[in-house]
């Protein structure tokens, strides 16, 4: 009797997230939807990660309306959404009623899973999100992101796992970003997890193909009692995406396990999205073949190409191995936190800065914030030397209590500034869209009645094929991308723009002796 391994298809969010820079548009996703609808997914995921941020600043399309859309056309689905625990999907920590506020809304607007992660794996992080997303009777999915360093090991994953199931997590996610999980190891891992939570608590995987190893680790994750497996539908999917839909279908074929997918539906969203690709060439990532040096440095490859692309424009592209080289030692000095969003673009940014200006002559004020404990506690001690440069740079303590619990409330606050904006509507999702994003979705507000727009071309890809911006966040890449440009002067504080999955973020830094 074979047992069946549920699917979860991310071609509406992370698949194009990965390999396309997040610029899918709406109308583009549309026609598709029937189909995944009716092909036997376990859930759809299509919203959360940078398509909020995506949706507002490149594509003029309301989140909330293409979450709304998804729901009317896919009525049979479970919807599944990414959201950053405390950070929710902006890029710092809200205060908790913020927090509830935002997981009431997108389950009244037809959220039906919420996969809820922290970077750092600090349970504290994800304790409130958990719980609102249980109040609301939706499924709560806590995440472990898989990462590889001298102080994580597969007892301390499975520990943390644990953890999250004991503080309200309906199922548990392992959250491989960066294609770092090997097929023992995750074989290990699922084990572990199964046998301290329990026969009853589902094992979901999320993994990247980056590497090219990690549809072997499905397949020894399934052996080992994994329920759910993420795919993305082939004509989206490998380099820094994801493993094929079709694949794991048929490499399961003759084994004691099957999908009962609908292979014909499967095959049509196929041939859509393959149409659909050429449009968006412009944005497509380079990576399309195997980077196993990710093993090495634990680097992203997204991420990568994005620095690579960044020194290059500074005139510093001879510098990349040099910014390679430092970003491990910089991660080593932050505690080894695993590089996901934000913790990639902090420690990237940190180790560009590191290359160009000389060791933490400049410390970015997030980068600050994450040696100080503003963002949660890390695996392993920090360096007690780049410490002392933090507290220089941040003029505040360290912290070991959530930081979360140091917020006050901020809810009439936030709603206050968003009113202030022409044409915010007054609903409490244009009060979180500005929350989320207070300078782009003021902008937004002001362009929203003009209607969504398609980057793409409909006339297919252009002739000359422009540098891409590669895969993000949540994700982050799930590999990460990060990359600076320097907007300030180096004496006293200065602002740089730091790229993030193609859109640019304000960072301020600060020399320090």
């Amino acid at each position: 009797m074979s047992r069946k391994i549920e699917i979860t298809e991310l071609i509406l969010r992370d698949a194009h997230q990965s390999v396309l820079a997040t610029r899918m548009a709406l109308e583009d996703m549309v026609p598709a939807c029937e189909d995944i609808d009716n092909a036997g997914y376990w859930s759809v995921e299509c919203w959360g990660g940078a398509t909020f941020d995506a949706c507002i600043r490149f594509l003029n399309e309301d989140p909330w309306e293409r979450l709304r859309t998804f729901r009317k056309l896919m009525p049979k689905s479970r919807l599944q959404m990414l959201l950053r625990a405390q950070n929710l999907l902006g890029y710092r920590h809200y205060e908790d009623s913020v927090v509830r506020r935002f997981v009431d809304k997108a389950a009244e607007n037809g959220m039906d899973v919420f996969r809820v992660f922290d970077a750092l794996n600090d349970v504290r992080n994800l304790e409130v999100a958990l719980r609102a997303v249980r109040a609301t009777g939706k499924h709560a999915q806590g995440t472990v992101c898989y990462t590889v360093s001298p102080v994580h090991t597969i007892e301390g994953l499975v520990a943390t796992a644990k953890r999250i199931v004991e503080v309200g997590a309906d199922s548990i996610c392992i959250k491989d970003m960066a294609a770092l999980l090997k097929p023992q190891a995750a074989f290990d891992l699922v084990s572990g997890i199964k046998q301290a939570c329990g026969p009853d608590v589902p094992v979901h995987l999320h993994v990247h193909a980056t590497t090219g190893v990690t549809l072997v680790s499905i397949m020894k994750a399934i052996e080992a009692g994994c329920d759910i497996v993420d795919s993305a539908v082939s004509s989206l999917s490998l380099g820094p995406g994801h493993n094929p839909t079709e694949s794991l279908v048929e490499m399961l074929e003759g084994t004691p396990y099957t999908t009962d997918l609908d292979m014909t539906r499967v095959l049509r969203v196929k041939d859509h999205f393959n149409k659909v690709r050429p449009r968006y060439a412009e944005f497509l990532s380079n990576i399309t073949g195997v980077d196993t040096e990710i093993f090495t440095s634990q680097i992203p490859g997204g991420m990568i190409s994005n620095m690579e692309s960044q020194l290059r424009q500074q005139g510093a592209a001879d510098r990349m191995r040099e910014v390679l080289e430092e970003v491990p030692r910089v991660r080593k000095d932050a505690g080894y936190p695993p590089l996901v969003t934000p913790t990639s673009q902090i420690v990237g940014s940190q180790a560009v800065f590191n290359v160009l200006m000389g060791k933490y002559k400049v410390v970015t004020a997030e980068f600050a914030d994450l040696m100080l404990g503003y963002y949660g506690a890390t695996a392993a001690e920090k360096n007690p030397e780049i410490v002392e440069k933090a507290l220089a740079t941040a003029k505040k303590p360290v912290i070991d209590c959530r930081p979360a619990d140091l917020l006050k409330p901020e809810w009439e606050e936030l709603r206050k500034a968003a009113l202030a904006q022409p044409g915010c509507d007054g609903s409490d999702e244009d009060v979180l869209t500005h929350a989320m994003f207070p300078q782009v979705g003021a902008k937004f507000f002001g362009t929203r009645e003009d209607g969504p727009k398609n980057v793409g071309t409909k006339a297919g890809p252009p002739a000359t094929k422009v540098a891409s911006t590669p895969p993000s966040a949540a994700s982050a890449a799930s590999a990460a991308n990060v990359a600076a440009s320097p907007s300030g002067a180096r004496v006293g504080t200065a602002k740089y723009a730091v790229t993030l999955n193609g859109t640019v973020h304000d960072v301020t830094v600060t020399p320090v002796a």
